[in-house]
């Protein structure tokens, strides 16, 4: 287990890999298309619910800002403002608890203003846009972390050239974040 003496420091930025009936995800190409540069950590999970990976994300990088990027359906590009305790493989299923003792609800950290492009949402879905969303908040919880927390779905059929030039934009107000803390 990492020690969190440190203090948080540096930028991770996540998206998804294909998934479903999509064989390429829009949030995968916006993350590996961010110029690299010093304290920017850059990761694209599988799409699974497994709680280890985003976990270890953040004890590996011990960043001071966490962006997750996720793909959706919608025709809006939403910025998620809580993540909600429930998670399901399939929209057959019945939902069930992420965490049997954690909050029913975790609001997001980072804020919600980025541009008049992007609308607020309160319901990231079940699936692991908010799994993701959930555990790292959880564990940003539990650990006493002073870590900034934000997340955004992008229609995945969004223009790229678009998408781009706003995760750039919300990456400049991140640096400026991380270096108030």
């Amino acid at each position: 287990m990492r020690s969190y003496k440190n203090k948080p420091s540096g930028i991770l930025v996540y998206g998804f890999g294909p998934y479903r009936e999509f064989r390429d995800n829009i949030t995968a190409r916006l993350v590996k298309s961010v110029r690299s540069r010093p304290g920017l950590t850059k990761v694209v999970f599988p799409v699974r619910f497994h709680r280890a990976q985003f976990v270890d994300a953040i004890e590996r990088t011990n960043p001071a800002v966490i962006l997750g990027l996720g793909q959706s359906s919608g025709r809006e590009i939403q910025v998620e403002f809580q993540a909600l305790n429930r998670r399901r493989a399939r929209q057959a299923e019945e939902p069930r608890k992420i965490s049997r003792t954690g909050p029913m609800r975790l609001k997001t950290t980072l804020g919600s203003k980025f541009g008049r492009i992007a609308r607020t949402s309160s319901n990231a879905g079940d699936y692991v846009c908010n799994f993701s969303m959930y555990v790292m908040l959880d564990h940003l919880r539990r650990k006493g972390l002073d870590t900034r927390y934000g997340f955004i779905h992008i229609p995945h059929d969004y223009d790229r050239a678009k998408a781009a030039e706003l995760l750039e934009e919300i990456l400049r107000g991140c640096r400026r974040i991380t270096k108030t803390l």
